[in-house]
């Protein structure tokens, strides 16, 4: 598969799984100067490894929590605890990998993403009651 089928099928599962809206803004906010970066996320990333067969896209989603978290990237935990949502995830699943991110990485790698999912659960409880 060439690079730009794998461009096309990243840029859908990250509009599946992040919205849009949000995907089209994550891409234009570093311009012409992050279009290289992007076009690297959407074919490599998106359409090339999550597209793998050896992982089902929520444990993928889990996979990532654990890594933006225990690596201290709240702004791309948040994203990610979007798009776990989106492939299936449950509030118990992403508390469970939290946990065990507070254990093997300590407390502190869990506090501020454990607040971040507490809010992202919260907000889509009070959409799906809307």
């Amino acid at each position: 598969m060439d690079t730009g089928e794998m461009y096309a099928r990243g840029l859908a599962r990250r509009k599946q799984m992040f919205g849009e809206a949000e995907v089209e803004k994550r891409m234009a906010a570093s311009g012409k100067f992050g279009a290289p970066l992007q076009n690297i996320i959407n074919a490599y990333v998106y359409g090339d490894v999550w597209e793998g067969e050896g992982l089902p896209d929520h444990i993928r989603s889990l996979v990532m929590l654990g890594i933006t978290a225990a690596s201290n990237r709240p702004a791309e935990f948040r994203v990610h605890a979007k798009g776990a949502l989106a492939n299936g995830c449950t509030k118990q699943q992403v508390q469970d990998v939290l946990l065990l991110v507070a254990m093997y990485c300590g407390v502190p790698a869990a506090i501020e993403t454990t607040r971040i999912a507490s809010e992202i659960f919260a907000q889509a409880d009070s959409s799906s009651q809307a």
